[in-house]
């Protein structure tokens, strides 16, 4: 024991140690090690995509914190031999390491910690072996192990500038150059300074003893040649790696014919040697793992090439090849996807997009790109499965009782033939697992069996009670035994009762079997579980054949302004007409006719055009259609729209609505004619009343779908036109009174008298604060009102005041009416039915359940509109031409009579942020 103490310093002690930690200990960690770095390596999988690290070992931002288990558990046992040569053999006498070995054993210390990812701990162990053992012969190893800890923690200036130091003091162009050299490439590539590192990696090529790492330098050689634009060295580059033959790695051959793929002149180059070169490589055995990339490879070839059915074939084996490449899988799907798109076929484009999705990182920069895409196509998805599922309910629907059955007794057939398939897949497959079962899964554990079709969910398992198909099976099979039985306790028992047993059970059940039992077992099998679920009553269908019209002009529109799809357009609206759809359908689906025609067919542009016009002269469409164009010089359509909305805000709605509809005629076209169209549906409930409003938000709801304007108003007219329709006199309980005067002029001078008469009584009234305000009623009249009249006793003695006290003598009659009611009157435009005491808004109506789509409901404010907060409200009305200095329509606080006053009410709005981006002339703000 005292011979082979760590202690003594001697010749027998030091061999002794030395032997012992390298033959057995370091021999054993060493084994461990190279085993370790050997899995990482298989494990490891290279993106192509983008530039190659120098080093194949997995880069992750986790680290292994003290405790935790590591993942590959031959890192953990070289960590712990090189521990166990420490601490056994180490032999520090005086301050110094007489044990050779220890060098080597710190070392390997560091580098199971490396390939561990535990970077502080193996940096401790490499600056050990620098401070302590200076003089080692590993001494160039450690440190450029050292610079490759240091990069992986971020420390790529500090790295950069201790490998040139070393490389400096390096005598020989070994591998130990050469590493050294790649090492210094990585650091450079991690700055993104790739000509330095360029420099270096040829150095590296060029003194490197291993063919894989010849390879691989020599591959990111060519990614960094392409990604500066140098393709003729980039080219020779990778063909230097496919000259290499098996020498070199079949991954980096194979990528290498894909970059040289990639630089190919589909115009000018020789496209029949690119083929066959391609057709060779598929053929040759040794690259059947990667035919994923090679068909891949030809998809693009033929998609470039404008041959879309043989790229889609390619594009197709290529994902049968079933590649582990997460992005190569994502770029066929997008590829695919954006075939359907050009071929228009955009539902199925869509769900090409969404399995591209699927694969892509979320946070990727192409996976937004691709959401964007993809919701571009949600309008078309949504509605064309709208109008195929409600085009074939109306079909059935109108099928005499046996074609129904003749129908779904076809597709009955054909649900048999699949189910049949199914379970002789499953009965194979349960045959082939009792095989390897019964031979102890040893003869045929490398036999794959038939993996389950249909998408993988976090619900997939191998119990048998989650696998559909199973479960169906299992039921035929009870039902051919024991027939139909209730679920209870003891059935079998019971079932002895009512029969003389299993045996006589199942031949009395046998002959109906077919029938009845099967069809009891699986409803599907019967053509009345179909039959019955067909909606059969007028309104009903009345309701699906309303839903798939509007689909159809929304498909219509949709492809025409968003995808200029002309003549997919003009069929889906062609069939629109003659579904016979709703009266609000009909013209602007011919409007849009028209314009589609003015590009495909001129002729049949003329003869709809006609037709519009001679129909319906009075329409909007056929105002636009006539040729009165109107020539204005109004500058931009910002700054018009901004004085409109200014003198809309004003108050002067019949100025406003002339000018807006010229302004709609020379601006035709324009992007902001959507708002135009808005401000002037606006205008008409402002003077028209609801009637004329909604038809005038519906005209803008259809001629713009697919704007954002168009959008919001036919959200607007789902929700708040219902309830204002719901609006009746008496229905609310008065909170305050009014008084009504009808002057025979709208201009202001002509009602001087009167309303020099109620200011005077407005301002001497001191019990209560009324107000006196001209209001807009319709495009000819006026209403002169005195609000703030607390009851309705206190306004019928203000009216006889008014109408006997000899100061004020108004010979006019006067209307008394809660605030509640005026409401009423100014959303109807309806005050003689006021007046008359009766009429069908004197009928009480039930509030509608408006029901909104879910994204509707949350949120609370859509973007492009500010909405009436609850109850749809009226925007408050000015007095038409008052200025701020009109003291006819000021009370004795100076205030304008119109203004401020929450009673004054007319038809609610839909408060669009319809206001144009700031110009130069400072438009007003919308004060919504």
């Amino acid at each position: 024991m005292v011979a082979c103490s760590t202690k003594r310093n001697n010749f027998l002690s030091r061999n002794m140690h030395a032997l012992s930690t390298r033959d057995n200990i370091l021999y054993n960690g060493g084994l461990a090690l190279d085993k370790g770095i050997t899995d990482l390596k298989t494990t490891y999988s290279d993106n192509f995509w983008e530039i190659l690290p120098v080093e194949r070992m997995q880069a992750s931002t986790e680290t292994t914190l003290p405790g935790q288990t590591t993942t590959n558990p031959d890192f953990d046992r070289a960590e712990t031999k090189a521990v166990k040569a420490i601490q056994k053999h180490s032999m520090n006498i005086d301050g110094s390491e007489k044990n050779p070995q220890m060098d080597e054993a710190h070392l390997m210390l560091g580098k199971a910690r490396y390939y561990e990812k535990r970077y502080i701990p193996a940096l401790e162990a490499f600056n050990y072996v620098l401070y302590k053992y200076p003089t080692s012969d590993k001494i160039y190893e450690v440190k450029i192990w050292r610079e490759r800890t240091n990069m992986r923690l971020e420390n790529d200036e500090q790295a950069i500038t201790n490998l040139r130091k070393l490389l400096k003091e390096i005598k020989f162009k070994d591998q130990i150059f050469a590493d050294a050299n790649a090492t210094l490439a990585q650091a450079f590539l991690n700055i993104e300074e790739k000509d330095s590192a360029v420099a270096k990696l040829k150095i590296a090529t060029e003194f490197t003893k291993s063919k894989e790492e010849v390879a691989r330098y020599k591959f990111i050689l060519g990614q960094l040649y392409e990604s500066r634009g140098d393709n003729d060295s980039a080219f020779a580059s990778y063909q230097e790696i496919i000259d290499m033959k098996r020498k070199s790695p079949k991954p980096y051959v194979i990528h290498a014919h894909a970059r040289q793929a990639a630089q190919f002149d589909y115009k000018n180059g020789d496209t029949l040697a690119f083929v066959e070169k391609y057709k060779e490589l598929m053929k040759d055995r040794e690259n059947r793992p990667f035919l994923d990339v090679l068909n891949h490879q030809m998809a693009l070839f033929y998609d470039k090439s404008n041959k879309l059915d043989i790229a889609q074939k390619y594009y197709n084996q290529s994902l049968n090849s079933k590649p582990k490449d997460q992005y190569l899988i994502a770029s066929n799907y997008r590829n695919l996807a954006d075939i359907y798109f050009k071929k228009a076929k955009y539902v199925t484009a869509g769900k090409y997009y969404d399995s591209t999705l699927a694969v892509l990182e979320p946070r990727s920069r192409e996976h937004k790109l691709i959401s964007k895409k993809r919701d571009n196509l949600e309008d078309v998805i949504k509605y064309e499965g709208i109008a195929q599922r409600n085009d074939s309910i109306l079909k059935l629907a109108k099928m005499s009782g046996s074609e129904k059955e003749a129908y779904f007794n076809e597709y009955i057939t054909k649900i048999k033939e699949a189910d049949q398939k199914a379970k002789e897949d499953l009965e194979n497959k349960l045959a082939l697992e009792e095989q390897n079962n019964a031979q102890g899964g040893e003869f045929n554990k490398d036999v794959k069996t038939p993996e389950k079709i249909g998408p993988k969910t976090s619900a997939s398992t191998d119990f048998y009670f989650y696998n559909p198909t199973t479960v169906a099976y299992g039921r035929n099979e009870f039902v051919k035994k024991w027939g139909k039985r209730k679920h209870t306790n003891n059935w079998r028992l019971s079932s002895l009762q009512k029969s003389k047993g299993p045996e006589a059970d199942k031949e009395e059940e046998e002959p109906s079997e077919t029938k009845e039992d099967v069809a009891n077992a699986d409803p599907r099998y019967s053509a009345d579980f179909y039959t019955k679920q067909l909606p059969s009553s007028s309104k009903e269908l009345d309701s699906i054949a309303k839903e798939r019209n509007f689909a159809y002009y929304q498909l219509g529109v949709i492809y025409k302004e968003k995808f200029k799809e002309y003549k997919l357009a003009a069929e889906k609206l062609e069939t629109l007409l003659q579904n016979n759809p709703e009266e609000r359908l009909v013209l602007p689906s011919m409007y849009n006719l028209y314009k589609i025609y003015e590009i495909i067919d001129p002729s049949k542009a003329a003869q709809m055009k006609a037709q519009i016009i001679s129909v319906y002269p009075s329409s909007r469409y056929a105002q636009i259609l006539s040729d009165n164009a109107v020539s204005l010089e109004l500058g931009s359509p910002e700054v018009v729209f901004a004085n409109l909305f200014k003198d809309y805000e004003a108050g002067l709605y019949r100025e406003t609505l002339i000018k807006t509809d010229m302004a709609i005629v020379e601006f035709a076209g324009e992007e902001l004619l959507p708002k135009f169209e808005l401000l002037k549906a606006n205008l008409i409930g402002k003077l028209h009343g609801l009637v004329e409003y909604k038809k005038a938000l519906n005209f803008v709801a259809l001629t713009y779908p697919n704007h954002e304007v168009g959008k919001e108003t036919e959200k607007f007219i789902a929700s708040k036109i219902p309830l204002l329709e719901s609006l009746y006199f008496n229905g609310e309980v008065p909170s305050s009174w009014k008084i009504i005067y009808q002057p025979k002029s709208i201009v202001e001078k002509d009602n001087k008298v009167l309303l020099d008469k109620l200011n005077k009584l407005a301002k001497e009234r001191t019990i209560e604060t009324l107000t006196v305000s001209t209001d807009v009623y319709t495009l000819d009249r006026n209403l002169i009102v005195i609000h703030g009249i607390k009851s309705e006793e206190n306004a019928k003695g203000l009216a006889q005041i008014l109408k006997e006290f000899k100061d004020y003598k108004i010979a006019d009659p006067a209307v008394i009416i809660s605030s509640e009611n005026y409401k009423v009157v100014q959303v109807f435009k309806n005050l003689e039915e006021y007046m008359a005491g009766k009429g069908p808004n004197f009928e009480p109506k039930q509030k509608p359940v408006i029901q909104l789509p879910k994204d509707e409901v949350k949120q609370e404010k859509p973007k492009a509109i500010r909405e009436q907060k609850e109850e749809p409200k009226a925007v408050e009305t000015k007095g038409e031409n008052v200025k701020s200095d009109s003291k006819p329509m000021q009370n004795n606080n100076g205030k304008d009579g119109g203004k401020g006053n929450p009673e004054n009410s007319q038809t609610p709005q839909p408060q669009f942020n319809i206001m144009p981006p700031s110009s130069g002339n400072n438009p007003p703000k919308s004060r919504g």
